[in-house]
């Protein structure tokens, strides 16, 4: 598809619709919307605009697709897989200033939200109702870019990604047209599943301008523990075991050393430097979570455990947690001169203890300083590699190591990308892990988005 330039009539006409302070063709502007928080090189867009409510957004979109304008939505720029790079340039859309909380339903446990709410903004005020919204990716994320990447966290493995945390969204397709799907009831059978397809698409099939999620209870009691291993195979094989026996963790976290010493050189926690599994229960009562622990304790302790630390205090695990949260900042912060590149896979628990082995393996193989951890409980795996800023020789290592570990987290049946969507750096395994049903996804973009003119340049090959 050949789209077209923003040009002076283009800019004036959107700057009608919007007003003249939310919409700019500043070089700033343009600078602080052309790179996310990957190695991707930034391409900058020619223009920026802030709608405030759907009727500016379907106007936008109306417009754009006529004139074969690209427009590429924007939350925070917290991505790591260059999603909403604007690799055609053309038109950012940024959703900062719709950021409304529209309203919360305590008794039906849902809020509906606009797309740039940032989802620890809306969980701060939910606290005091006694209710939170699950997904935790860690960033200052968007309700509307966790959307679009399907978002997990830490707690992914109790209470499901965003897609399992939604109700119902209202979508501004690519002509402008507004379509609401799902509904308020907390199940449904009716129709096809048209939200399961919206979330997770990047923003390549419409945009999302309200969403209604579903909200929690915030537990009356939780308790955490710590297990160190001689090896990270033995932690792995412990999350298996974990998993099998039917206890129920809120997060279950596996921290190679490498991990634990930055985080005691960061925040003075004093663990021990050895494989680590990071394990919290929630619950309504003590008895209860103690029984989980207690059974946790022994399957640690029959997989190789060293030690197994439980009862910490709330400001210990607190501090832990925010360790780990800031984990990739902490890591590019103590490699100064290089940049980071994160790997992302998710396979099936049993596969998880073979598919570690392999990452450490690779990292100690490429002489890059790496860092393994992840989100074991739900088999997703991080491998960060630091390589030095343009050095050529090492994003070659790098995109080797990366290949590897995709290609066999899709063999064992697994995927390329737990959490952090495919945009443009897994573009490229997409045909390996889906074969023929990739040209089904080419022909539903297709029928929502005929002129390609959404994000394009991602997902698909």
């Amino acid at each position: 598809m050949k789209f077209k330039s923003v040009g002076r009539k283009d800019a004036e006409h959107l700057e009608s619709i919007v007003g003249p302070d939310r919409f700019s063709m500043g070089q700033s502007n343009l600078e602080l919307h052309s790179k996310d928080q990957s190695y991707h090189p930034a391409v900058l867009p020619e223009a920026v605009i802030w709608p405030v409510n759907r009727t500016e957004v379907s106007e936008i979109l109306r417009y754009a697709n006529e004139q074969l304008v690209p427009v590429t939505g924007w939350g925070s720029g917290t991505s790591v897989e260059g999603n909403p790079i604007p690799v055609q340039r053309g038109l950012v859309l940024d959703f900062s200033m719709m950021n409304r909380i529209v309203e919360i339903r305590d008794a039906d446990f849902q809020a509906d939200v606009e797309p740039g709410v940032v989802y620890q903004d809306l969980n701060e005020k939910l606290r005091h109702r006694g209710l939170f919204f699950a997904p935790d990716p860690g960033a200052r994320a968007t309700i509307g870019g966790m959307l679009a990447n399907n978002a997990s966290g830490i707690r992914t493995v109790r209470y499901g990604s965003t897609r399992a945390n939604t109700l119902r969204l209202t979508v501004v397709l690519a002509s402008g047209e507004i379509i609401d799907m799902g509904s308020r009831s907390s199940k449904t059978s009716s129709g096809y599943d048209l939200i399961n397809l919206f979330i997770g698409s990047e923003g390549t099939l419409g945009l999302v301008v309200q969403a209604t999620v579903r909200l929690k209870g915030l537990c009356e009691e939780i308790s955490a523990a710590i297990a160190t291993f001689s090896d990270v195979e033995a932690a792995a094989g412990a999350v298996f075991e974990i998993k099998r026996s039917g206890i129920d963790p809120a997060s279950l976290e596996l921290l190679a050393q490498e991990c634990v010493a930055l985080m005691n050189k960061e925040r003075g926690l004093g663990l021990a430097v050895l494989p680590t599994l990071f394990i919290e229960f929630h619950g309504a009562g003590k008895n209860q979570l103690q029984e989980s622990v207690d059974m946790a304790r022994e399957i640690c302790q029959s997989c190789g455990c060293d030690h197994f630390m439980s009862g910490i205090e709330r400001p210990a695990r607190d501090n832990i947690l925010r360790a780990r949260y800031e984990m990739a900042e902490t890591i590019m912060r103590n490699h100064p001169g290089c940049s980071h590149t994160v790997i992302d896979v998710a396979v099936p628990v049993s596969a998880y203890p073979e598919l570690i082995s392999l990452a450490r393996e690779e990292a100690l193989k490429s002489g890059i300083p790496g860092y393994v951890f992840g989100h074991a409980g739900d088999g997703n795996l991080h491998l960060i590699l630091m390589g030095k800023t343009l050095d050529h020789a090492q994003r070659a290592i790098i995109d080797n190591v990366s290949n590897r570990l995709v290609i066999k987290a899709i063999q064992v049946g697994g995927t390329s990308t737990g959490e952090h969507g495919t945009g443009i750096g897994k573009r490229k395994f997409m045909e390996t892990e889906h074969g023929a049903s990739l040209e089904w996804m080419k022909k539903i973009k297709t029928l929502f988005d005929p002129n390609g003119i959404l994000n394009p340049g991602k997902i698909l090959p």
